[in-house]
Parts: structure tokens; sequence; C-alpha cells
């Protein structure tokens, strides 16, 4: 009995690290591709696409590549129609863009990473923008800075890797820098970081915090660093106005 419930275990693992792999390279993979992000055996990444294209989760292209199906797709529909906040961060989202024509975001801490929830593209040629679901080491955003201002010193040196505070340029980013920054961040209750994870980005956030006023989710603004100083302020404000009508009372 133990031995079929360990098999079953390694299944749903491997399962689990297929989609995280799709979910990665943002589009169809190949078997080949699969067996080697995975590490698992050739046999057993077979027999699971059968099996989750059988039931919808998969789908294969002309090609015998493979990606996400449609009933992935209705399952994330279903969160995120039943999930208050996020149902009502979309239409905040959605006005921010309309009204200043530059991406707008909804961000979270995923365990000891951060993570876009939802994004919205301007209709501008040029935006900056980062992939939902991919996490991103806490210490590259304004939004990392922001969600950790309720930790104290020790707390926050525990949950970050010490490999995430390197840039992605090689540059360190120094601890107590970095914790002067989530002490601004709190007492500003906003935080903008120019040319951290992009040498052309600014991103300013805005917390939405639960009922103890604990900052649970930022609403994020991605800009250029040569966006006038008038017209960051009036991003800002919106923002925070948005930001503070999400939070709840």
């Amino acid at each position: 009995m133990a031995v079929m419930e360990s098999s079953r275990a390694r299944g749903v693992d491997r399962v689990i690290a297929m989609f995280r792999q799709l979910h990665i390279a943002q589009r169809p993979m190949s078997i080949r591709e699969l067996i080697e992000a995975t590490g698992a055996p050739r046999s057993s990444i077979y027999e699971l696409v059968a099996i989750l294209a059988e039931v919808g989760w998969l789908e294969s292209t002309a090609d015998g590549s493979v990606f996400f199906g449609r009933e992935m797709h209705y399952y994330g529909s279903d969160y995120a129609t039943h999930n208050d906040l996020i149902s009502r961060a979309h239409q905040s989202i959605l006005a921010l863009v309309r009204k200043h024509e530059e991406t707008a975001q909804l961000c979270m801490l995923e365990g000891n990473k951060y993570t876009v929830v939802l994004s919205e593209n301007s209709a501008r040629p040029f935006n900056i923008s980062s992939d939902i679901g991919v996490r991103v080491p806490i210490p590259w955003t304004a939004t990392g800075r922001l969600l950790l201002g309720h930790m104290n010193a020790d707390e926050i040196r525990a949950l970050i890797p010490q490999e995430d505070f390197v840039l992605d340029n090689g540059v360190r980013i120094d601890f107590q820098a970095f914790m002067r920054d989530v002490q601004l961040a709190r007492d500003l209750g906003y935080c903008c970081t120019e040319g951290l994870s992009n040498a052309f980005r600014l991103c300013m956030a805005a917390p939405v915090r639960d009922r103890a006023g604990t900052p649970v989710a930022a609403l994020c603004f991605m800009t250029g660093r040569d966006t006038t100083p008038d017209r960051r302020q009036a991003m800002l404000d919106d923002l925070l106005q948005s930001a503070r009508a999400l939070s709840h009372r």
C-alpha cells in the first residue's frame, strides 16, 4: 500500500513539474523538452501527457508539442471570478490603464518570491511588463520592499535566500540598504524603484491591506524612468487611491 501511495505521489509531483515548466516557457514544449526539464522518466512523461490530454488539461500541437488545454482556462477563470480581491482589482487595473496608458499590475508574495497576479498593458507601442505567475526574487522589486514592512530584519533575513540579493546584472543589493528601503516604504505607505530588474524601468507600488492593516498585495505601475515628475505624481496619487479602495476597512 505504501509503495502504491509513493508512486501516486511521484506522479502528482511530475504533473506539477510539467505544469511549472510549461508556465515558465510560455509556449508549447516537446516531450523531449519536458523530459529534460523535469528529469522524469520518458515512459512516465508520455503516460502523463496522454492522460492529461484525454481530460483536456493539455493539448497537442501539429508537431506533437504540448501546452495547457482548455480545461485549465476554465479553472483559472473560476478562480479569478470567485476571488474577491482579484475580481475587484482587475477592474481597478483596467481603469488605471485607460487613464494613464501605462502597464498596471496586481502583485503579491508567493512564499519567498514575488509574482505578478494580474497585468494589463497599455495601447502604447512600447510597454514594460512582467510575466504573470513567474516567481521573481523579492529584492528585485518595489512590491517586495512594500510587502515586508510588517516583518523585522531577522524574519526578512530568514525568508529571503542570500542569492536573491544578486540582481540579474550581477550587482549585489546590500542587506542594510534593502532594510532601509523597507522601512522607508513602510513610513511613506508606497514604494518606487528605478533600474533594478530593468535598467529603464520605473516601478511604483501601493499597498492593498487586509483588515488588520497588513499589506497583502500591491497595485503597481510599470513605466519608463524618463516619466516626468508631474506625471509620476499623478500616477502615484491614483495608484494609492485605487489601492485604498481595494483594501479592507
